[in-house]
């Protein structure tokens, strides 16, 4: 079976449009938002930034980004190893913070942040 693709990038370009209106409505953004945030990171190889929605779950100081579908996506990649500088959309601020991204034995894989600054 072959994940990615036009369709996907496609499908989840569709999707990460309508979060992003969700968390931008003024009727449903505050619900939206307590699940949903908005992070930007530089890509390794090519020094662009980029912007995704993604959803995730918080505790203090440390943001949990559970990954849906990471074969059909790349950005999680950044964060491997060593991880990388990230910043998250919270709280109507944005919050610096380091990320490293851990895929398991099931082939789930999760970005844990740990937030370093205002």
């Amino acid at each position: 079976m072959r994940v990615g693709g036009a369709r996907a990038e496609r499908m989840i370009g569709g999707v990460n449009a309508w979060v992003s209106g969700l968390r931008r409505s003024p009727r449903w953004g505050r619900f939206v938002r307590k699940y949903f945030t908005v992070i930007t990171y530089t890509g390794r190889r090519s020094g662009r930034t980029f912007t995704t929605p993604v959803g995730y779950r918080r505790t203090g100081d440390t943001v949990r980004i559970g990954v849906v579908a990471p074969d059909a996506k790349n950005w999680w990649r950044n964060f491997t190893g060593e991880g990388g500088p990230i910043t998250l959309h919270l709280d109507e601020v944005d919050r610096q913070g380091h990320a490293i991204a851990r895929r398991d034995e099931k082939g789930r894989v999760a970005v844990t942040v740990r937030l370093t600054g205002p």
